[in-house]
């Protein structure tokens, strides 16, 4: 039995891995949840699973529940379940979107907790700090994200020092097909609509302006131990290789499926073990796979990711505050899509942000709260 807590329950990896839970009662027991603003949605799930310790993101959604629970609220609140412990085998599903998702990671690792993850930005902005704390507490660390559990399953059994590099493809989200002339004038509604998957806001924009593709490389350079140059990405527009990964001889293995998060969820959790998920068969008869380049002169937030893992220091957190604000004012209509790149290039090319040695959490947390807020403010919004 694994004991699970969940952040990010009414969000879409967090309702889809509810439904892997379903499917292996005797495998997991949810104990801890945060919920969202969808009231409905958290008091069916709440009264469903019966966790002990349950989080809402503020005291005003607090509502009265049926049986005794310790109630939490807020980012503190996800402290508060990330620290709970009360059982052996205990795994935190983080399925936050942000940097709120950084600190309870922290915390669950340092309560001996195994980490499943699909918060991208745990590792974009800490991945060095994670991967310390991850050998320091003897906890696993095991990606949800469809590319990197593919990338994960094909390196089973392989050796490291025989990967020549790996490639993540890209779906290339809502505007895949238009030009950077044909960007000036889409809408938020427009940016919402992806081609294969049924993502959150701000994950559906990132994958639109590839900066999502670009999270990714980062990650996989902390999950896997590769280097930045031997990390590649490529445009496929079916969704259904996942990632491969090219060794030293020439040959390649691809990961393929469906494009459905369950079943990365379900690897997740099960790891290494591959459990029986009830999701669609891949269907070879009419199968037509397609493959292009991803350009940074086409995808500029593709660029600005590499070139942030190449400064270091600060600027990974600073790289991925702006893209925050960013995306926040885009989905507010407060600037126009290709406002986003301009936001971040002009944030991660401020000198003010080197320095010297290896920053710590809490001044990478700073330097991302005032980029975040700073932003903002600059377009008349004030937190």
């Amino acid at each position: 039995m694994k004991y699970l807590y969940l952040l990010g329950a009414c969000g879409s990896i967090g309702t889809q891995t509810l439904d892997v839970v379903r499917n292996q009662p005797t495998n997991f027991k949810i104990v801890g949840l945060s919920v969202g603003s969808n009231l409905n949605l958290a008091k069916e799930l709440i009264e469903e699973f019966h966790p002990e310790i349950i989080c809402f993101r503020k005291k005003e959604h607090i509502f009265p529940l049926s049986y005794e629970a310790i109630i939490v609220y807020g980012d503190e609140g996800l402290i508060e379940v990330a620290k709970y412990h009360r059982y052996e085998n205990e795994w935190l599903v983080n399925a936050l979107v942000g940097v709120a998702g950084l600190a309870p990671t922290v915390e669950a690792i340092q309560t001996k907790k195994h980490i499943a993850l699909a918060n991208k930005e745990t590792l974009v902005v800490a991945g060095d700090i994670i991967n310390q704390l991850i050998k320091e507490y003897n906890v696993s660390l095991v990606p949800i994200d469809s590319e990197h559990s593919a990338i994960l399953q094909c390196l089973s059994g392989e050796k490291h020092e025989q990967i020549k590099r790996l490639i993540i493809t890209a779906s290339g989200g809502s505007f895949r097909d238009k030009t950077l002339e044909e960007l000036k004038d889409v809408t938020v509604e427009d940016a919402l609509k992806h081609p294969n998957w049924n993502m959150g806001p701000k994950i559906t924009i990132d994958s639109a302006t590839m900066m999502n593709k670009g999270f990714e490389v980062i990650e996989a350079h902390y999950l896997f131990g590769i280097d930045y140059n031997q990390i590649d990405t490529v445009l496929h527009p079916e969704s259904i290789v996942h990632s491969l990964v090219e060794f030293n001889d020439g040959s390649i293995k691809a990961e393929l499926g469906v494009s459905d998060m369950r079943i990365p969820i379900a690897y997740a959790l099960n790891y290494p073990n591959h459990f029986r998920q009830e999701v669609n068969n891949l269907d070879f008869s009419f199968l037509a796979l397609h493959f292009k380049e991803l350009s940074f002169e086409r995808f500029p937030c593709l660029k600005f990711a590499y070139q942030a893992a190449e400064k270091g220091g600060l600027y990974l957190a600073v790289l991925n505050a702006a893209n925050e604000a960013a995306v926040y004012l885009f989905l507010n209509h407060y600037i126009s899509f290709l406002e986003i790149t301009h936001i971040i290039d002009k944030e991660i090319n401020k000198l003010e942000y080197s320095r010297d040695g290896i920053p710590s959490l809490e001044e990478r947390l700073k330097v991302s709260k005032d980029v975040y807020k700073n932003i903002l403010k600059e377009y008349g919004v004030i937190l």
